[in-house]
């Protein structure tokens, strides 16, 4: 019987691209799994309207952890109009099936950290070693959303907040949208607290929080001062404080000033693919979606439906998932085998795929990597 059972979700387009290389490199470190596979993404949808099918949670109740590849998403009326002739028109609305997984299963810490490695040409520097922390089932991501706008809850606004709304007086219902962004004095505390004790665990001096409290004073006020109560209880790491669009510009002009940011979900979104493209850019971007009893691991890049089937597309952000799937289970040698594997071959400078200026394919970089191991 295998060590592991580990949920293998390759989802849409170069998913199963990537998924594939990562076993390559897998096997090369002899880790010990039964690698389970989970049903998920745009096929599903369009044949079953649920793009994330029951048996699929199911599944995932009974892994040691999993590895998802990518996901196809499209905007409600496309995706409405790829359904199978019996399910058009029967109401089904298309959701994320990766927003759902991290509610369904309360994933609520999305940890991204994101890494130079020298010899990487996409470097912004090399001494760059950036670790995100977003908050992943609350904020505009709970899909708490209305169009048109019901009449009870402009009745609602009017009553709680008369001026603004006194704005959309001569505006109809069905012109106007809502999405409503929910933070909880829990899931901001939570957050936090992961955020400081990553970086008391690995040696980082500070933590910023990455919000608009100024603007946004409800739930960004929320996050803060949850935040200052939390840094009370960690006296050797300070707590910076800055914007959403200040953070951006920081990061492009001092980045190695920063190490932990923690943000809710939307800012944490952006402000991870910009510390991204400072390191070389999605193709070394990992993620992992954590909770109390579930954990799924996954690239931050998308499906890339134009490169499905060309062996073309850069490996390393899902290998790197893997390596922090390692990590999370206790494989710490084995993660930091795998993780100077990935180091020596980008320095070493013979293997780049397209992204990186080369011609290498998916497979060859797998190769090089594994053979490293």
């Amino acid at each position: 019987m295998a060590k592991y059972k580990i949920g293998w979700m390759p989802g849409d387009g170069i998913g199963v691209d990537v998924m594939d290389a990562t076993r390559t490199v897998l096997d090369k470190l002899g880790f010990d799994a039964e690698y389970i596979h989970g049903d998920i993404g745009w096929e599903f949808w369009r044949t079953e309207a649920n793009p994330l099918p029951d048996r699929t949670i199911a599944m995932l109740k009974t892994m040691d952890a999993s590895l998802f590849g990518a996901i196809t998403s499209k905007p409600k009326e496309e995706a409405e109009a790829e359904l199978i002739p019996e399910l058009m028109g029967t109401g089904k609305i298309y959701r994320s099936p990766i927003v759902r997984l991290r509610q369904e299963f309360n994933l609520r810490t999305n940890l991204r950290p994101c890494k130079a490695y020298p010899g990487n040409p996409l470097n912004y520097r090399d001494d760059l070693d950036l670790v995100v922390f977003r908050q992943n089932t609350e904020g505009l991501y709970m899909g708490l959303e209305y169009h048109p706008l019901p009449q009870d809850v402009r009745n609602k606004l009017i009553d709680t907040h008369p001026s603004q709304m006194a704005r959309l007086s001569d505006i109809a219902n069905e012109d106007i949208a809502i999405s409503a962004r929910v933070f909880t004095r829990k899931g901001c505390r939570e957050i936090v607290q992961d955020a400081f004790e990553y970086a008391e665990k690995f040696g980082y001096k500070s933590v910023t929080v990455v919000e608009k409290p100024n603007v946004i004073r409800e739930t960004s006020g929320l996050m803060v001062r949850e935040a200052r109560k939390v840094a009370k209880d960690y006296p050797g790491i300070e707590l910076w404080e800055t914007n959403i669009d200040a953070m951006c510009m920081w990061l492009v002009k001092n980045p190695q000033n920063y190490g932990v940011l923690v943000a809710s979900n939307m800012f944490g979104d952006i402000v991870s693919d910009l510390c991204a493209q400072l390191v070389g850019g999605l193709g070394f971007a990992c993620s992992g979606n954590i909770g109390d009893e579930v954990a799924v691991f996954e690239p931050s890049h998308g499906s890339a439906p134009k490169y499905v089937g060309m062996n073309k597309v850069n490996p390393v952000a899902m290998i790197l998932s893997a390596k922090m799937m390692l990590d999370y289970l206790g494989e710490k040698d084995m993660g930091e085998r795998l993780e100077k594997a990935v180091a020596d071959v980008i320095a070493e400078g013979k293997v780049r795929t397209y992204d990186m200026g080369g011609t290498s394919t998916t497979t060859e970089m797998a190769e090089a990597i594994a053979a490293r191991c």
